[in-house]
């Protein structure tokens, strides 16, 4: 008898902890799901066509580094952020590029790929600036408005990426406008759009609490010569 009483206030101590696993699991889906929602909102108005003939004026046009092949070229979704920022550059959407992206390490140049690749496609290299430090996507608006001194741009990603992109910088005191790289569906974006959902949530953090990035430094205004920023 002693022994079943036992086994019955083991079996319920080993419901009521699922239960409370369960609702703390309901509860934090949500809690992501209503996240993910409020980004997505608080952006999809700043998102505009490339066509759009009353595009604003702005200081620069942004481009988000996103990856290098291991031979050191561009990855594929690289190559679709910078075309379109270059065909924006080259329509008189903004007189400057910034590329923002990873060049923590020696053997590691996301930036002076990207400017090298605008360049062969006729961008002078005086318009395009290399932030060198962009490790992340806060990182990057953080750096565009203290280091290059950007008050207005139009960032360039894919659109799935945009939402964050244009919600970081704008809880940064930006004022963006995000135009999405060409509509593909890239090989293991089923992964990404799971990753951008926790990616969105931790943002929403960084944004209220809005840690300095990596890396700070003297300013470089995008309004002046890109080549102050080559290595």
């Amino acid at each position: 008898m002693a022994d079943n009483r036992i086994r019955k206030k083991i079996l319920k101590g080993i419901r009521i902890l699922f239960r409370c696993c369960l609702i703390l699991a309901v509860a934090g889906t949500g809690c992501l799901l209503a996240g993910n929602y409020f980004v997505k909102k608080s952006s999809i108005k700043r998102i505009i066509d490339s066509g759009d003939e009353s595009l604003p004026s702005v200081d620069c046009i942004l481009i988000l580094g996103c990856g290098l092949r291991p031979d050191g070229e561009p990855t594929q979704m690289l190559k679709d952020r910078l075309d379109m920022g270059i065909d924006l550059y080259f329509s008189g959407a903004a007189p400057k590029i910034l590329m923002s992206g990873d060049h923590g390490r020696v053997q590691y140049d996301e930036v002076n790929r990207m400017k090298r690749y605008a360049m062969d496609k006729g961008v002078p290299s005086q318009d395009i600036f290399m932030d060198h430090a962009g490790f992340s996507t806060y990182e990057s608006m953080y750096r565009a408005r203290d280091i290059f001194q950007v008050e207005k741009a139009i960032v360039v990603t894919q659109e799935y990426h945009l939402y964050r992109a244009l919600y970081d910088g704008n809880c940064l005191g930006l004022e963006l406008w995000g135009i999405p790289a060409k509509k593909i569906r890239y090989g293991g974006q089923r992964i990404r759009d799971a990753r951008e959902i926790l990616a969105r949530n931790k943002d929403i953090l960084y944004c209220i609490l809005q840690p300095k990035p990596t890396y700070l430094g003297d300013a470089i205004p995008v309004s002046g010569d890109g080549d102050l920023t080559n290595d």
